[in-house]
This record gives C-alpha cells, structure tokens and sequence, in this order.
C-alpha cells in the first residue's frame, strides 16, 4: 500500500468549495422545505482564484474576470441613462424666473389639450367598457336563463337525479375496515339495559319524582333535549342583561353585587374605570410589545422627538400618567430644540390638572426655542389674566415680529378697537406683505379710511386679489354701484399684468362667497369680469357658461347663476336656450317681474321663437292679466305669421277662458292660414270637447282625412266617434283603414285589436296584432297587448308563450316585465323578478312602480315610498308614477305629504302614461287641472 492517505481522510484545501468545478453551486429539489443553502457569489470565486494562484506561485487566471480591469474608457456612463438626471451637463443651471413662467406656460398647454380632448376620450372608454361587458358577459349573466329553467323542474325530476358514484373505491375500502373494527360495550349501555321497564324514585332538583325512561316524550334523564326551552332560557337571560344595562344607562347607578351601595358614575371608582378602561379594552401584550419597540428607538436615536413623543402617548394610553410625563421631561432634556416635544408635556401636564408646571414647561421651552410661534401661543393660553397674556404676546413679538399669528392673537385679545386698530397699523407696517393684517385694519376703519388702508394695501401687495374684492365690497357697503364694477375691472387688469389671476372655477368661487356674505353686486361685478377668462372663442363657451349656472344653483347660489345667465345672455344675445335656462331660473327662484322682464327682452332678441312668446303668454295669463296675454299673442302673431303654435296657444287661451265661440273662429282661421295636420286635429279635438259624437265632428275629420290622410290621430278619432255612437262597423272600417294608411302608428293597431276583442272576434283581434308586430317590430306595446289578449281570454298557456317572445324581443322593456311580474308570476316569484327585471331594463319607470308596489304588498312602507320617489326623478313626465304615489299617500301618507307630490305633479305636467294619457285625453275631462287628472287616475287604479 502507498504511504500517502486517503485523500478523504485529508481536511480540505484552503477556500474548497465542493463542486464549483461542476458548476453545482446550490439547488433547490421538490422534496426540501425551502431553498438549498446559497453558493459563492462571482467576487468570492474571483477572490479565491487569486488567491490560489498566488500560493502556487501562477499567473492570475482570467476565466472568471479576474485580473480584469475597466479601462479609462470604459468608465461608468450609467448617469446619462436616465433622461431626468442633472448630475452632468445641467448640474450646476439655475431654475429662474423664467423657467418657472416656462413650465406654466407649458403647464397651460397640456391642461388645455387635456380638457379638449376630455369628452371625446370619455366617451371612447365608455363605449369600449359597454362593449367589453357585452362582449365578456359575467358567469351569473350566462346561466340567468339556466337558473330560471330550474324553476319547473318537479320534485320527482329532482329525486330521479343519480348521485355521482365512487370511481375510486375509496369509500368502499373505508367501509370494508369499519366492519373490521371491534368495540367494547360500556357499563352505562348495560345498566340502562339493565334499569329498562323499572320505576325511578329518585327527587329531581325541583321536587319532580322521574319517570320511567319509556314513561313520556320529554325525560329527565338527559338523552332527549329541548331546544326550544334553551332558547327559551338564553332569551330571558339576554332580556335580563340589556334591562340591566339600560336600566345602568339611565338612572347613571350600578349596584355592588352583594350589598345595597349604589356608586355615582362620577365619582371615584368611575373615575378609576375610566383612567383603566383603555388598558382593559387593550392587550397588554400589544402594549409590552410597542414599549419595547420604543425604547429601543430612543435609545438608537435619543435626539429623535417624534420617538419620545409616542412613548409617552403609549404610556398615557396605558393609564400610567406619570411615566408618561417622567419619559416626556426625559425627551425634553434630550430634544431642547424640538418644539413638538415641548408641546407633548406641556399639554401632558396641562391635561392632568398641573397648571402650574405647564407654565414651568413652556418657560423651559422658550429659553430653548424663543422663535417658536407656536410656544408662544401656548404659553400665552396657560394664562387666565388677559393682562398676563398680553403681557405673553408683547414679549413674544419682541423675539418674533415678523409672526401673522402672533398679531392676530394680540388683536384679538384687545377689547378696546382704536387699540386694535393701534396694534394693527404697527403689524402692517412691519409686516406690509400680510394681506390678513390690511384687511383686519380695513375692517376696523371708517369706510373713508378704509379706503386709504386698501390702497396702501394694493400697493403693498399688488398681487392679492383679496384686497380687490374686498375694496369692491366696501364701494357696494357704501351704495357706489358703479364703482363697484370699475374697481373690480381695475383689479381683474392689475391682477393680470402681475399674472395672479386664478382660474376661472376659483373666480365662481369668490363669487359664491361674495353672495353668501351678503355682497351680491361683487358678487356680479366678479363674475363680469372674470367669467370668460381661460376661454377661446372656438370653446363651447354657451355649454360651459350654462353647466357653471346649472353647478351654482344645485349649490344655492342663485345669484351667482343669474350673473352668469347675464353675462352669457350678452354674449350670445340672439341664442334661445340661454333665455330660456335663465327664465327656468327666475321661475324657480325669483320673482314674476323678474320673470316677466327677463322673457320681454328674450322676445324682442328671438323674435322668432315661438317659445318664448308663448311662455310670456302663460305666465301672464297664470297670473290673471288675461288681456296682457291676449296682447302678447297678438305681437307674437306679427312676428310669426302662420305659426301653427302661437295660433293653438291662443285657441288653447280662449278656450281655457271660456270664449268658446273665440277658439273655434281662431281654429277655422288658423285651419286656412297655417292648416297644418296639427292644427286640424286639435281642431276636431275640441269640437268633440264641445259636441262629442255629432255629425259636425264626422264632417271635420273627414275632411280633415281629405287633406291629410296619412295623419294617424284623425283615423282614431274617426274610429272613436264611431264607437261612441255605437257604430262598431264603420269605427272597425275607419281603424282598418287607418291601419293601411298609416302602418307605424301603434296606438291605432291597438284600437283596432281592442274594437274586435271588444266584439267577440278574438282570432281577428290576434290577427291584427300580428300584422301590427310585422309593420312595427320589437314594440313593446304591442307584444304587452298580445299578452293581456290572451289571458283576458284565459288563455294562460298561449299568454305564457307570448310573454317569452315578448322577452326575446324586447329584454329591456320595463312594461313587457312589469306584465310578467303582476300576471304571469305566482307571489313568491315576484322580487326575484323585479330584481332580475331592474338588472336587465335600468332606469325605467315602469319597474320602480312595480317594485314600489311589491314591497306596497309586503308592507314595507319606508322602501316603498323611496321607490316611487325614485321612479317620479327618474321620470317626471310618466303620469302613472305619480298616480300610484299618491293613491300609496292616500292609504298611508300624511296630509303634508300628499300635497308634496301633488305640488311637485302640478310643477312637472306629467303628459305620458298609460291611463294618464287615456284619462287627459278623454273629451269629458277637457279643461280639467292636473291635480283633477291626478285624482281621477288614482281612483281608476284604485
């Protein structure tokens, strides 16, 4: 054998790291609990290489780098990479004035592109957003259908459902080894067995002999419980302990278990409570854990105040107060200079009732800190004298007088003003670039000395628009209207040479504040000036004027929203939606002169706006100047002749009046001046009003029919004359007629479908339906009647079948679900439908009512009457809505209530609806009110 040892045995080279020749440097397998131990990062192998090589006496190697050395050229350029970085070329540039007007200007820049660009970025996204949910519907969407399919699945269906088997045997093999098992049978088992069929004697705890086991349903021997007396007992149990708790609650005692001593809540064992109730309701662990953490902080960093400052918190919050302020004095000997800290322990001392140390405390503090305004103030607040706190603050200027705050404080502590006024002309002088000192000052003064003050105050700070406003507020407190305006026109000029000029919503602002304040004539001179800054004239300048008018209104800010429709009436003098939103405003809010005044200047600017002459006509004639409003219809005629509005508002005035014989002379002339179809069925409207089913009101539709035969509503009236009469024939000839005329019109299909139900021909009326969804698809309207067709002719299978189709089509009408919920579901289905409903058809009247009315039926009162008033915001204009409110207020609703919503009804003229409409339209409740109308549906839906 060789004299030399197994190299095993050998201790390893100096720096061996197992298999770095094979590149196995750590890994990680499946089986280990977490990551194999890290091998040599690049420099230690690089080192260990060196290293090696030298004791042998080689060349440094050079397979892993090393020996490798950046060359001057190589040197690290990694600073240039980055684009934002200014250690190289720009290291040592200023950042000037004009860099910062630079970076405004192209601030401006992209605030301008970005609010140019909004609407259109916001409607792509919201298109893009529709599509992606349409196109990526949810799980629940997919299978909506699926789950209302298992609502007719049967019982038998459901227990004919094979239970999914075992395909791994598992559970068979499990049972096969239960059966293996063995187990001893315990003595109790035997003993009750034993004991079976025997008489017990035993007394039970309240004196009840037991019973045979097998003796009755209830035993007291514990193998039958019963849960209804638990939860019997648990109740009385919790009913006792809430009367306790009120009962402590109210009368303020807490009786001592054991004794007849009742405890004030506020007196010494209450106030123990409460300095030991955090600690009670805090982990003690979480408090042993942050002190600790704290400690170790200011002893890491014994000059860190915000450290000592939480210690002593913890501490207080722990209830122990004098380590509180021993740790607080600590951080203050530590900390002279932190004036946070100083803070902490005088409000430490002051909180606890040592007044007297807090002054100690705060003299403490301003030897070390005598420019802390803040010190200051708290000292001066621990005096109770004013004498000793001016006395405080006269010390404290002398060491700060350059301090707002500190003159402010010494202000206000004088009672006398001309000291006040003393004090604050010496701030103005030492600090002339405090706009809050000048306006102090001005305050205080005389209105003639007030203005010198604003004027010195100007010149001091020409950059302020506060003193501007404030100057154009003293002009309007001494009644100089048109100074006013010429101050702020100066001020908005100055402002701007000096480029302080804020934007113009902050403007609006200082105009609401101006309004709130009581200055409404700055309010308006603001908002003159000041409303199209910002703005080019490529801007939709009209759309924003009115949507800042629309914002200042929701705000309560109604003269603010008058000087804006002012100013943009001035602007856009010949532009009828400004008029009109600015008369919307002085109807809701103002006055009727303003009203009236404001709708006179819009007519002689839009002379031509039939809107605006009928709108003066009604209110004139709303408030009784019916000859005023006879005059302004007659102006309106000159300037519109052959208007087929200005002659039915006047035709609509006569008749309203009673001057039967004056409307329809004006219907006959307007007939030949302006013989629209509009006018002559309004025409035949009113001879039905006046004679109902005569042969005058078959002549004039007639003819009527002869000039305009594709107008739809003189075929209905045709047809509904000849009902009235009972002529049924010639009403269905008249409909058919009209249904071939005008193929679109749907209400007509309707009348025509209900003539023939209506006389016992129910496969013709089924016809007409179908002829009618093939001229006007995907109608609610008619899919709704098709269903109410078939099961009014108790046909539920076929009504059933069409209510499907009717989904299929239209998926979101509320009508078509609204006719499913009430007829064509059971009771318990109802709010899983509406539900379902409200998901697919959003926003629609038609099912708020309905899900109004289910919880109407479930006696949820509260929700509702929040449904219905959901349902009339959501649409004021839908009659119904406010119908079935009311009748829901008649039956549960107070009198004020009531007359709420038949004030807002009277507001909105609903016109649409489906027994709204029937009921205005019908000719024996012409010239009836809106209220009128509203009861009359409300008793039919009743």
């Amino acid at each position: 054998m060789s004299g030399r040892k197994d190299f095993l045995s050998q201790p390893a080279p100096e720096n061996y790291v197992a298999g770095l020749g094979r590149g196995a440097t750590g890994f990680t397998t499946r089986s280990d609990l977490g990551p194999a131990r890290e091998g040599p990062s690049e420099d230690q192998i690089k080192e260990a290489l060196a290293k090696r090589a030298a004791q042998l006496g080689n060349a440094p190697p050079t397979a892993y780098g090393v020996g490798k050395k950046k060359g001057e050229d190589e040197a690290d350029d990694g600073r240039f990479e980055d684009a934002e970085n200014e250690e190289g070329l720009f290291a040592t540039g200023n950042y000037d004035r004009e860099d910062d007007e630079a970076d405004r200007i192209y601030q401006a820049v992209d605030e301008r592109m970005d609010k140019r660009r909004k609407a259109r970025r916001e409607a792509r996204e919201r298109t893009e957003q529709e599509t992606y949910e349409r196109n990526n519907p949810k799980i629940q969407q997919q299978f909506a259908d699926l789950k209302r399919a298992l609502g007719t699945v049967s019982d038998e269906d459901w227990a004919s459902i094979p239970e999914v088997g075992d395909l791994t045997g598992k559970n068979r093999r499990n049972k096969q080894n239960d059966r293996q098992r063995f187990y001893a049978v315990p003595d109790s088992v035997l003993a009750g067995a034993r004991d079976t069929g025997q008489l017990g004697t035993e007394i039970q705890d309240e004196g009840m002999a037991t019973e045979a086991p097998n003796g009755s349903a209830d035993q007291a021997d514990g193998t039958m419980t019963n849960f209804a007396d638990i939860g019997a007992a648990r109740n009385r149990v919790m009913q006792v302990r809430l009367d306790a708790a009120a009962q402590s609650q109210t009368t303020g005692t807490d009786s001592v278990a054991g004794t007849s001593t009742n405890i004030d809540p506020k007196g010494y064992l209450t106030s123990l409570g409460k300095s030991e109730l955090r600690a009670g309701e805090t982990n003690l662990g979480d408090i042993k854990r942050a002190r600790v953490l704290l400690e170790s902080v200011i002893k890491r960093n014994p000059r860190h105040g915000p450290g000592w400052i939480a210690a002593a918190r913890l501490e207080e919050y722990a209830g122990k107060v004098q380590a509180a302020q021993n740790v607080i004095r600590r951080g203050a000997e530590m900390c002279p200079k932190s004036e946070d800290v100083w803070l902490e322990a005088i409000r430490l001392s002051q909180a606890h009732g040592n007044n007297h140390n807090a002054k100690v405390l705060a003299a403490k503090a301003i030897e070390h800190n005598d420019r802390s305004v803040k010190i200051w103030i708290e000292a001066m607040r621990l005096e109770q004298v004013p004498t000793a706190m001016k006395r405080v603050l006269r010390k404290a200027l002398d060491h700060i007088p350059q301090s707002v705050a500190i003159w402010k404080e010494a202000v206000n502590l004088e009672e006398d003003p001309n000291d006040a006024k003393l004090l604050l002309a010496k701030a103005t002088e030492i600090i002339p670039l405090s706009v809050e000192l000048w306006l102090a000052l001005a305050r205080l003064e005389t209105p003639d000395q007030a203005q010198v003050v604003l004027n010195k105050a100007r010149k001091a700070v020409p950059a302020s628009y506060e003193i501007w406003i404030a100057a154009g507020r003293l002009q309007e407190q001494i009644g100089q209207t048109q100074m006013v305006f010429k101050v702020m026109e100066r001020g908005i000029k100055q402002l701007a040479r000096e480029s302080a000029m804020l934007k113009r919503e902050d403007w609006i602002t200082q105009a609401e504040i101006c309004e709130e304040e009581g200055a409404p004539l700055t309010c308006q001179a603001i908002v003159k000036e000041t409303l199209g800054w910002g703005l080019d004239e490529d801007d939709d300048r009209k759309q924003i004027w009115v949507d800042d008018a629309k914002a200042s209104i929701n705000r309560g800010r109604y003269e603010t929203a008058r000087a804006i429709y002012a100013y943009a009436i001035r602007v856009f003098y010949n532009r009828k939606s400004v008029w009109l939103a600015a008369a919307e405003l002085e109807r809701q809010h103002g006055i009727k002169q303003a009203l009236w005044d404001l709708l006179g200047e819009a007519v002689k600017s839009c002379p031509t706006s039939e809107v605006l002459w009928m709108q003066l006509a009604r209110e004139k004639w709303q408030a009784g100047e019916v000859d005023e409003a006879r005059r302004v219809l007659g102006m309106a005629f000159q300037q519109n002749p052959g208007n087929e509005d200005i002659w039915l508002a006047a035709v609509k005035l006569e008749a309203d009046n009673g001057e039967t014989e004056k409307a329809r002379a004006l219907l006959a002339e307007a007939r030949s001046e302006a013989g629209t179809d509009r006018v002559w069925i309004k025409s035949v409207g009113f001879e039905r009003q006046i004679q109902k089913d005569s042969d005058a009101v078959l002549t004039l539709v007639n003819e009527g029919l002869h000039v305009y035969p594709k107008a739809a509503k003189l075929w209905m009236m045709k047809g509904q004359t000849y009902e009235a009469r009972n002529a049924l024939p010639q009403a269905r000839e008249a409909y058919n007629t009209g249904t071939r005329a005008c193929p679109q019109s749907v209400p007509l299909w309707l009348l025509a479908s209900r003539l023939e139900e209506r006389m016992g021909v129910l496969v013709k009326a089924r016809s007409i339906l179908d002829r009618a969804r093939l001229a006007v698809p995907k109608n609610p309207e008619l899919w709704t009647e098709s269903v109410r067709l078939e099961y009014r002719a108790k046909n539920m299978p076929a009504a059933q079948q069409k209510m499907a189709q009717a989904l299929q089509e239209c998926p979101t009408s509320g009508l078509v679900w609204s006719e499913r919920i009430w007829h064509l579901e059971a009771r318990t289905q109802r709010k899983p439908r509406i539900l379902e409903a409200i998901q697919k058809a959003d926003n629609d009247p038609i099912l708020f009512v309905t899900a109004a009315r289910i919880f109407w039926g479930e006696r949820k009162l509260d929700k509702a009457a929040s449904w219905f008033q959901k349902a009339a915001i959501l649409d004021p204009d839908y009659g119904d809505t406010w119908a079935w409110w009311y009748t829901f207020l008649v039956q549960h609703g107070t009198e004020e209530k009531r007359a709420e919503v038949v004030a807002s009804c009277v507001a909105n003229e609903p016109k649409h609806g489906e027994y709204w409409a029937r009921t205005r339209k019908a000719p024996e409740n012409a010239g009836l009110g809106v209220e009128e109308v509203l009861r009359l549906v409300a008793k039919e839906l009743v």
